[in-house]
């Protein structure tokens, strides 16, 4: 869609009409019919998109689905049948080879500590045949890796970890008989050692045995039907699963098999089911996963019977997380897993929220309605874009209403990732889901191509562009889960890098040529970074650190902060009078790399500098600043880079040593050729490394130094040619001024489980989902950014003494809240 801009009432919505404009006058001056009528339709279908598709329609029809997907979720949980833990063990699809994808939710892949720690001082019994005993290994070699499967294949099986004091025992009994009765009978007496998870099984024996007659069917029904009571008991006190039996092979069944068919497996587990839900027992679980799994795989087992090893660690990896999610609720573990309920600040939030839906009906009841939507800011210049006409301040209802927005948009993100309401999967990467995606917004953003206002090098909507095209990238990165395929990591890395850069640029800059140091301006750039995480960190109960990108703005922006305000203050203004401060420029910039370099030599040292209380909150993640060490470690020089361009930069253009002006080349021909020249080899070359990268440790070594590579060549090759300075793209440009809204939102409306996995909104039909959640995703962001802007002028004021009253009375609530915090902390861990 067009991107668009929030106008004052007196002024009408503008989407892209200049634009249209000189369309058309091309069209008049082509001389070919074909391409008059090419440049027509493209600049008629934009119109038309814009006329019928703003952006408060799309809000609309956002919200309306969500309602409609709530009310769909809701009936499908409550009225179709079935949760989490049911879909883990009777539906799911492979993703890719050996990946296996429950159907709604995500199936944590268990390590052997993890195993050990939620099986401590267990009993797990494996009861039935080879099947079943297969099933026994793999569960096992979850647990101790090293195991192999030896031993006499027809007797029972023993093994333990004397550590944590788990026992798994595989018992064979390869049919539903008296046998297998008389062994559950004594695990229901009272004084006997009862296993704490039985997995049971049992019928290609008896279609062996018996060659496949109807009246062994009509036996294991009633055999069946006396052990089911017995299971029913032992799910008292035990977790019981019933095996479905898995396809066959037919053509690779050897010929004393050649009875074992599929259409009397089908039987025979049907007969299970019958007796097992006919009497509406639901204690005793179905374990028909790996039946499913085995229906794609079968075809590659060594006997016909037998399943891929592969496939039985899927059934062995399903029973894992059916039995520890509960115990130790892995965050990319949602089957059987069950949501915690709200915590004290998250019931704290949603009271304020209320009060501020009261307080706006109230003054709407009695008349406040003047509200006019405050000027956008940019939050790294905060330049005010002028209106055409002089608009009302703000009215008092304004600040409610933003707070109602604000609370029913938090309300979708607790449901997306903090209830039980909508469903998830696990990300699966595979080359055509980050590269195909990334064609798409390409071809969209080359059909939004604009003429700039301005030709200047990184012009704002030049940055706005490049924010925006960087962040759909690494949006698609993200939840395509190609952080797995080293290459595209490396090039996000230097994106990430790059936003930083920019960063260091546009406040340097600011510094530089305005010089307003003044606290308003600093309380406005961390309002509206924060704001969003801050809410997010108390409804979603997650730490600062989670959303390590803010932090590590907000870190920058004060040590860029403290270094151009610090004495003696250097300005362009006083450059003018003497070249000589250049140099102090120069000594604050060593300066901040001696600062960078020293934080750097040392992790202990960094460490230890902020993991003192209550600093170490905003740095701390799972009780560890190791993360944040290695995040800002990764790109700790990309902001002094920013930094040092950007004073370079406006020294040349001071100098007027570069042509800005439109169409014009940047620098001298033979200048720019040779440069441009220097760009590309460069970027190409960085490239070819990067895809050459053998693992993420090796090439994040070198990384700090040599990310401003393609940084600087990818802005030279941007800006060089005075005809592509001279044009944006509107629909990167669009994103790139709400991209920090958009990075933050993502964590838990559009991906899910804290990032480790995907929403999804639509179930059966990945295409869709993506579309559908992508589309109440970016309206959600845009909306957010709007509501930021509007609390910002009210929270934020202009006067002095009223905002150091409000940062006192602000700093007293944070105290209050972290001592809270930090005593709810020390009362869990008693």
């Amino acid at each position: 869609m067009e991107p668009e801009e929030e106008a004052v009432p007196q002024e009408p919505r503008r989407t892209g009409g200049a634009a249209l404009l000189l369309l058309l006058d091309y069209t008049a001056a082509c001389c070919h019919g074909g391409a008059k009528m090419a440049v027509l339709a493209y600049s008629l279908g934009k119109r038309e998109i814009n006329q019928h598709f703003t952006v408060r329609n799309a809000k609309l029809i956002s919200l309306a689905a969500v309602l409609v997907l709530l009310l769909f979720h809701t009936a499908l949980r409550y009225y179709g049948g079935g949760d989490s833990c049911e879909w883990l063990l009777s539906r799911g699809r492979y993703l890719g080879e050996n990946v296996w994808q429950p159907y709604g939710c995500m199936m944590h892949k268990y390590k052997s500590i993890e195993a050990k720690t939620c099986l401590s001082k267990k009993r797990v019994v494996f009861t039935g045949d080879s099947r079943i005993r297969q099933l026994f290994y793999s569960f096992v070699k979850i647990v101790d890796q090293e195991r192999t499967e030896e031993g006499n294949k027809h007797e029972d099986i023993f093994f333990q970890d004397e550590k944590s004091s788990l026992n798994v025992d595989f018992l064979w009994y390869p049919e539903a008989n008296d046998s297998m009765k008389e062994r559950l009978m004594s695990w229901t007496h009272e004084g006997s050692a009862t296993p704490d998870v039985v997995i049971i099984g049992a019928a290609t024996w008896s279609i062996k045995l018996h060659s496949a007659s109807s009246q062994a069917l009509q036996q294991y029904k009633v055999n069946l039907t006396a052990i089911a009571g017995l299971l029913d008991r032992l799910a008292e006190h035990a977790e019981v699963y019933w095996v479905l039996q898995d396809p066959v092979n037919e053509e690779m069944l050897s010929e004393s098999r050649k009875m074992i068919t599929n259409h009397q497996l089908d039987l025979y587990n049907e007969a299970a089911m019958e007796v097992l839900r006919g009497s509406g027992r639901s204690r005793v679980k179905l374990l028909a996963a790996a039946r499913q799994a085995a229906l794609e795989t079968i075809v590659n087992s060594d006997d016909g019977l037998h399943l891929p090893e592969s496939t039985r660690n899927v059934g062995a990896m399903v029973l894992m997380n059916s039995l520890c999610n509960k115990v130790l609720r892995p965050i990319d573990g949602s089957c059987c897993q069950a949501m915690p309920p709200p915590n004290l600040f998250q019931k704290l939030s949603a009271c304020l929220f209320l009060g501020a839906a009261v307080v706006y009906a109230v003054l709407h009841v009695l008349g406040y309605n003047r509200h006019r939507r405050p000027v956008p800011t940019d939050v790294e210049s905060l330049e005010e874009k002028k209106p055409a006409a002089a608009a009302a301040p703000l009215g008092p209802k304004a600040p409610f209403q933003a707070l109602c927005r604000m609370g029913i948009i938090m309300l979708y993100f607790y449901l997306c990732d903090r209830a039980d309401v909508f469903m998830k999967e696990q990300k699966f990467y595979t080359h055509s889901t980050f590269f195909i995606p990334l064609i798409y917004i390409l071809v969209l953003g080359v059909f939004y191509s604009e003429n700039s206002k301005e030709a200047k090098l990184l012009n704002r909507e030049q940055t706005d562009e490049w924010k925006g095209w960087m962040q759909l990238v690494i949006l698609i990165y993200h939840i395509s889960g190609a952080s797995a395929f080293v290459p595209v990591y490396m090039h996000v890395r230097v994106l990430v890098a790059a936003y930083l850069f920019q960063t260091g640029y546009g406040h340097f800059s600011f510094f530089w040529l305005k010089g307003d140091f003044g606290l308003y301006r600093v309380c406005q750039v961390l309002f509206r970074l924060n704001f969003l995480v801050v809410v997010l960190c108390i409804v979603m109960d997650r730490p600062y650190q989670f959303y390590y990108f803010v932090p590590l703005v907000t870190f920058w922006f004060v040590i860029i902060y403290a270094t151009m305000a610090m004495w003696p203050q250097i300005l362009q203004k006083r450059t003018n009078s003497s070249g000589i401060w250049h140099l102090g420029v120069l000594a604050k910039l060593l300066g901040l790399l001696l600062f960078i370099c020293v934080l750097a030599v040392s992790q202990s040292f960094f460490e230890g500098v902020l993991s003192v209380w209550p600093i170490s909150k905003l740095f701390e993640l799972d009780g560890s600043i190791h993360e944040w060490w290695f995040r800002w470690k990764l790109d700790r020089f990309a902001v002094i880079h920013g930094m040092a361009f950007a004073f370079i930069y406006l020294l040349l253009q001071k100098r007027q040593v570069l042509f800005e002006g439109k169409g014009e080349a940047l620098f001298p021909a033979k200048i720019s050729n040779l440069l441009l020249f220097l760009s590309v080899v460069s970027f190409i070359t960085y490239s070819i490394w990067a895809s050459n990268c053998k693992t993420k440790t090796e090439c994040n070594e070198m990384h700090p130094y040599i990310s401003v590579v393609q940084i600087l060549a990818f802005i030279l090759i941007r800006n060089i040619p005075g005809y592509a300075r001279s044009v944006y793209s509107s629909f990167f440009s669009w994103f790139g001024k709400i991209s920090l809204e958009l990075f933050i939102c993502q964590y838990h409306i559009w991906l899910a489980a804290d990032t480790k996995g995907i929403l999804v909104l639509i179930p059966g039909n990945p295409t869709l989902n993506i579309m559908v959640s992508t589309f109440i995703f970016v309206c959600v962001a845009h909306e957010i950014s709007l509501i930021t802007n509007d609390l910002a002028q009210v929270v934020i004021p202009k006067d002095s003494m009223a905002l150091l009253r409000k940062l006192g009375a602000l700093g007293v609530l944070t105290l209050i809240l972290l001592v809270l915090s930090r005593s709810n902390q020390l009362t869990a861990g008693a």
